[in-house]
């Protein structure tokens, strides 16, 4: 196991020695879970998710109807600068519903999942499962995590030096890019959804067909039903490329920058998720925009926490942290972006010492 050295607190990561595994009875993270359950910080909360899924509901329904309503008007580039904020707290409750936050049980989990993923915002909610779900398994293992797998971007040394065709066409300059590619994020999720479908590994892939369909069926038809061409090529622009942006923002912040895995060997289950996990700083607000996320250690540590517990549990998580000598990274928003950037640009050197080179 290699664990790179270009994130700020990468010495300090290295210098914890890794303890049994995660899932012996006696292990750091046996204690730990034992603390928070004692908490009671692993119930659910139906009465918090009934309002909040009523609530986002509400909010798509009423940016629809505001749509409806105003018709053929320029003013409508506002409705989808709306919409792109609600697609992103669409995609929150579709993800607190893959991780059974909401629902103890799988079967109402994927339904309500589908239904917000699928056919709210046309994201298939199968795809999206099975790639966060190893994501999880594994954090920014450069082999094993997919969210650090070398395909525009790269995130260590050894990524730019191995990377080929568009990642190494822009992996020098990637960190000025980051944010403007965001705009296609939106874009690349429908796509990549779609293409999901071919996979014999996708499970109802029949079902989550369908409900894509008649997602992109009922979008395109009442944008193109309601406004000129133009202006419904510029609503689904604003629309999809805001969608795109708020997306990046919300999970780029999460594990950027921070320490990548490599090899075989791995920490124990409680260091590879609080390593290479960052928090973000905020009050409440922060807290509803990045859907909970902001407490991605804790999320990391307990996948099926309800999303109101999180706050709670990071006092208990960060104190035990410190109590067994695990160092436990957080920040502010803008210096968790700049963190990440920087560490972006450090490990695109590569490609712009070869390219002098040459």
């Amino acid at each position: 196991m290699t664990i790179s050295t270009h994130a700020s607190v990468a010495t300090e990561a290295s210098a914890a020695r890794p303890r049994p595994s995660g899932s012996g009875a006696g292990s750091d993270f046996a204690r730990l879970n034992r603390r928070i359950a004692e908490a009671g910080l692993l119930k659910r909360r139906p009465g918090y998710y009934t309002a909040r899924l009523a609530m986002v509901i509400g909010l798509l329904a009423a940016g629809w109807g505001t749509f409806l309503a105003l018709g053929d008007t320029w003013w409508q580039l506002a409705v989808a600068a709306f919409l792109a904020l609600v697609f992103g707290q669409v995609a929150l409750v579709a993800h607190d519903l893959a991780h059974r936050q909401v629902f103890r049980r799988a079967r109402p989990s994927e339904a309500w999942g589908r239904l917000f993923g699928n056919l709210g915002i046309g994201m298939s909610y199968g795809w999206w499962m099975n790639k966060h779900t190893r994501h999880h398994a594994n954090p920014n293992h450069e082999e094993l995590d997919p969210d650090v797998a070398p395909d525009i971007l790269v995130w260590s040394e050894a990524q730019a030096r191995d990377s080929r065709g568009l990642a190494r066409l822009i992996g020098g300059h990637q960190a000025w890019l980051f944010f403007p590619l965001l705009t296609l994020e939106g874009f690349n999720l429908h796509v990549a959804s779609v293409r999901a479908l071919r996979s014999p590994s996708m499970k109802h892939r029949m079902l989550e067909g369908g409900l894509l369909f008649l997602h992109l069926a009922a979008y395109v038809s009442a944008l193109f039903l309601v406004l000129p061409a133009g202006k419904a090529i510029a609503f689904l622009a604003v629309h999809q490329c805001l969608f795109g942006v708020y997306l990046g923002c919300t999970f780029a912040p999460n594990h950027k920058g921070m320490p990548t895995l490599t090899g075989d060997e791995r920490p124990d289950f409680l260091r590879r998720q609080v390593l290479t996990s960052r928090n973000v700083r905020g009050g409440r607000l922060i807290d509803v925009l990045l859907g909970g996320l902001n407490y991605q250690i804790e999320h990391h540590l307990f996948p099926s926490m309800p999303t109101p517990h999180l706050r709670r549990a990071q006092v208990l998580v960060r104190a035990y942290c410190a109590e067994i000598g695990v160092p436990y990274h957080e920040t502010g928003l803008i210096r968790s972006y700049r963190e990440a950037l920087t560490h972006m640009h450090r490990v695109g050197e590569p490609i712009r010492r070869q390219r002098k080179a040459s």
